[in-house]
């Protein structure tokens, strides 16, 4: 099994299409055997689901996720938790003891907000991203 985690400076990163970074954590006999820091190379919002693909990710924890992301996975045969704040590597723990607060409802979405416009961070609530809580 491999788990990748929006990530940023330790952190579960608030958007999945903006993300820079995944933290993938490799799993075996239940418990985390290798974890490393992989670098987007400039890939956003639906490349993302072919790059986590492409390096065998079969499980994805992130916060905000918008629609066409969560069907670029679910095509891929990617599950996905979303809605997740707080440190990447205790969601991680959280979900191998089945215990990670994840939203299944969760959703991003900006139309009529200009995508990530002035003002906007993912998280407030007032556009539906989940996820960005101050660490």
């Amino acid at each position: 099994m491999k788990i990748a985690v929006t990530y940023e400076n330790g952190n579960v990163f608030p958007h999945f299409g903006r993300t820079q970074q995944f933290k993938v954590y490799e799993i075996a006999g239940g418990k985390v055997a290798d974890a490393q820091v992989m670098d987007t190379d400039g890939n956003g919002h639906g490349a993302l689901a072919g790059l986590l693909s492409g390096w065998g990710v079969d499980t994805l924890i992130c916060g905000g996720i918008g629609a066409g992301a969560q069907s670029a996975l679910m095509e891929a045969g990617i599950q996905f938790y979303g809605g997740v704040a707080g440190r990447a590597d205790e969601a991680v723990d959280a979900l191998l003891a089945g215990t990670l607060a994840y939203s299944p409802e969760v959703h991003c979405e900006h139309t009529g907000h200009g995508h990530h416009g002035e003002g906007h961070q993912c998280g407030d609530d007032r556009h539906g991203c989940p996820g960005s809580e101050k660490f």
